[in-house]
């Protein structure tokens, strides 16, 4: 695949990009370990200095950053505005709150004296997504560069200016040279990049398929992972939910970034005595919404990402309809130039539909009834998925007793899956393993080292 910007709204090529020659990427490598011998014994106050540079640039260039997202991958400008903001308050959090991480850790025993200490480890290697191609770096890059490691970045191939913008904002915020280091390569070279001893983590965030090769190259050459898969979240209505924050919210959960983000609420699971309720508030709100340029504040309907994306995900909904599947509303290209594609409500899926099986990666609602909590329970567990999902009940012991049956990373109660530095996001079965953000999002890639004193005898 060729690394340039498309702009999903024109589908026209805006940019190409050489690749990096091998020559050019060891010599990356090589200065990203030098520059980790001393960054590691960098004190722990400047390292949170350049957390709080990048988030201070980020922050006074929000405009042109947000035009760049829009721009490689069609995300409406609002909400290209709201990623960075997001993006620059998970840098904040970092360098506000990892002394407190990093303090070491007293160990009862029996005689002596013992802790346990995070310390850094080396570079780690990025693999991440063009859905949110700032926030998701930041996730990984602000705890470990501020805990004395080093990045290095292979970013998706259609957000190259992205990536490379990146790397800009932490030289601009006066990081040395090898601290974040993008990589323009293509997929393919990963592989072999885990075979390198220089590096000593992996984290990934991406599609089901790139987990299991990542994990399987990271297995292969003893290091650690860490995976953010793909999800199929249920949104469960209980019977006595309130219906219109329900519905505001399950448009939010669904349709948000064109639908494009694995904690979508893709699967609406909605008790039988208030589904018709739910269901007409939820379609009357998506009928009728302004489709345009992501880059026009007026603009309800961007494109996907690709004309790709916008195939495969129409692919999905066809083949669903052949299944047996019913289109309520939606479910086709809008007839314009782009990568544009209407907001979709399937019922009457089964299991063995594609909607049933599969994670759709668009505006596609799936839309189930039940008849009992339990019913609801069970749906929501019948998938390989496990990254998050939404409960919502006027009686919070209820929702929270649900929620505890969910096989799930994350829960949230009346309210869309929602991503915030302060807590910890990550997933379960085939969502992947690991935690980002949060105290434990520092821990993934430090070493927790055990030091012992023993007691002396008088």
């Amino acid at each position: 695949m060729p690394i340039q910007t498309v702009n999903p709204y024109t589908n026209k090529v805006v940019k190409t990009f050489e690749e990096l020659t091998d020559d050019q990427l060891e010599r990356k490598i090589a200065k990203a370990h030098k520059t980790y011998q001393s960054w590691r014994n960098t004190p722990l106050e400047a390292r949170a200095r350049l957390l709080q540079k990048v988030a201070e640039l980020m922050r006074e260039k929000k405009a042109e950053l947000s035009r760049l997202i829009t721009l490689e991958m069609g995300k409406l400008i609002a909400q290209s505005e709201a990623e960075i903001e997001m993006c620059a308050s998970v840098y904040d959090y970092y360098a506000k709150n990892a002394a407190e991480f990093l303090k070491d850790r007293p160990m009862k025993v029996d005689s002596g004296k013992a802790f346990v200490r995070l310390t850094s480890t080396g570079i780690v290697l990025a693999v991440e997504p063009w859905n949110y191609p700032f926030n998701q770096v930041a996730r990984l890059a602000a705890p470990n560069i501020v805990g004395g490691n080093v990045v290095v970045l292979k970013h998706a191939s259609n957000v190259p200016q992205c990536a490379a913008m990146i790397e800009k904002l932490f030289k601009q915020a006066g990081a040395p040279d090898g601290v974040f280091t993008n990589l323009r390569i293509a997929a393919k070279r990963v592989a072999k990049l885990a075979e390198d001893q220089r590096i000593t983590g992996m984290s990934l965030t991406g599609s089901e398929a790139a987990g299991a090769s990542f994990a399987e190259a990271a297995g292969r050459n003893i290091k650690k992972s860490v995976l953010e898969l793909g999800g199929s979240d249920a949104f469960i209505v209980l019977d006595d939910a309130d219906i219109d924050l329900a519905v505001e919210k399950a448009i939010a959960g669904r349709f948000n970034n064109m639908g494009q983000a694995c904690t979508s609420s893709k699967r609406l699971i909605v008790m039988e005595a208030v589904a018709n309720t739910f269901l007409q508030k939820f379609k009357s709100k998506i009928e009728n919404l302004k489709v345009g340029d992501p880059m026009d504040r007026a603009a309800q309907i961007g494109p996907l990402s690709s004309e790709e994306a916008a195939k495969k995900v129409v692919q999905q909904v066809t083949e669903s309809v052949k299944q047996g599947a019913k289109i309520l509303v939606g479910g086709k290209r809008i007839d314009r130039q782009g990568a544009f594609m209407e907001f979709t409500i399937l019922t009457g899926i089964k299991p063995g539909m594609v909607a049933y099986d599969e994670e759709i990666f668009g505006p596609v609602a799936s839309f189930y009834r039940v008849k009992t909590e339990q019913q609801a329970i069970e749906l929501a567990n019948a998938t390989r998925f496990g990254l998050g999902g939404s409960v919502f009940s006027k009686d919070v012991e209820r929702a929270v007793r649900v929620a505890n049956q969910i096989d799930t990373g994350m829960v949230f109660i009346n309210k869309n899956v929602a991503s915030q530095p302060d807590l910890p996001f990550g997933g379960t079965k085939y969502s992947g393993y690991g935690r980002e953000l949060s105290a434990l999002g520092m821990e993934e890639f430090m070493n927790r080292k055990l030091i012992y004193v023993p007691q002396i005898e008088p």
